[in-house]
């Protein structure tokens, strides 16, 4: 097969390598999918580059990236229903904690990992659904239903804080979003209430003026850069769903504002969601895609060798929707 690898960290066009290696063969238990998509995110981009601390080489001698993909099922291991076979597919956590991702014309990976398309929905936006889609989904929903409640949503212009958007309009809240001066119109097309300049100095009397009541629910992706304007603009209770906080990884955290109105902050890491809640979060995806009120955007679609650039891309402020390869 065909696939994308790298053997040691570095920037995307000097490590990455497209190489011809064995299809592999189900094991007990999985399945084997023949791709159309491979997703890339930033943490795929990272990994590659060695940015995370204290990790000196990849964990395996050679690393094929990406964990987000779609396809269509072509063999079964052992203990697998053959009715399988020909079924389209998304994948998540594809190269969690394992070896071969899914930047390759195939990948075998537990049974469990290849979730069933919804009708209509295509193998494009399948592979944007494992990190972004489950990560909107989760932290939008993660404490249950929205109905009535007011969410403050940052970043409404990225890849998860766009469909954050989407689901929160329709799960039944009102949605305050933040974004750059160039999104605003597209972050409003997505169902967003209000849309306010993430940049602006007056950024929290204007919240607190649309609700002075406070924020019901917040979803952050840059959760050290807000932290204050959160304690100040949360209602007592609240809750701060946080996945991303990639300009302050080692934030101080206003405590006092915290403690007097008791905030809750959930810490979302998709990869490790336990099992009843990833599933929940699959049904809510399910249902915001069969019922039309999920529209997840692409911005990019990169051939397989061209995965160098697929990388830079993600990594580049501005972008509009999710990046993906086709294998």
């Amino acid at each position: 097969m065909r696939a994308m690898t790298y053997n040691h960290f570095g920037p995307a066009a000097d490590v990455l390598e497209l190489c011809e290696i064995d299809t592999p063969t189900p094991g007990p238990g999985d399945v084997r999918v023949a791709q159309e998509y491979s997703g890339v995110n930033p943490s795929d981009a990272k990994a590659r580059a060695g940015s995370r601390p204290g990790v000196t080489k990849p964990p395996f001698a050679q690393v094929i990236p990406h964990s987000d993909g779609a396809g269509v099922i072509d063999a079964v291991g052992e203990g697998v229903d053959p009715a399988r076979i020909g079924q389209r597919v998304w994948i998540w956590n594809g190269q969690w904690q394992r070896a071969f991702g899914t930047a390759a014309t195939h990948i075998c990976l537990p049974d469990a990992q290849a979730v069933d398309l919804p009708e209509g929905v295509s193998t494009k936006i399948g592979a944007t659904l494992g990190i972004p889609g489950l990560t909107a989904t989760q932290t939008v929903f993660g404490g249950g239903d929205v109905t009535g409640q007011t969410l403050l949503i940052s970043g409404g212009a990225g890849a998860v804080g766009h469909s954050a958007v989407q689901l929160a309009k329709w799960g039944g809240a009102t949605v305050i979003a933040t974004c750059s001066a160039g999104a605003m119109e597209r972050v409003r097309a997505a169902g967003a209430d209000h849309v306010l300049n993430y940049s602006d100095p007056d950024l929290t009397a204007q919240i607190l003026s649309l609700n002075p009541d406070g924020i019901d629910r917040a979803i952050e992706v840059e959760f050290g850069v807000n932290a204050a304007l959160l304690g100040e603009v949360m209602r007592p209770n609240g809750v701060i769903a946080a996945y991303g906080s990639g300009k302050d990884m080692a934030p101080n955290l206003p405590f006092g504002p915290y403690l007097f109105k008791a905030l809750t902050l959930q810490i979302t890491l998709i990869y490790i969601l336990p099992a009843p809640q990833r599933t929940a979060a699959i049904t809510r995806l399910h249902a915001a895609l069969n019922a039309g009120a999920l529209r997840p955007e692409i911005d990019t679609i990169f051939d397989l060798a061209d995965c160098a650039k697929a990388h830079d891309a993600v990594m580049t402020p501005g972008r509009s929707g999710a990046v993906l390869l086709r294998v």
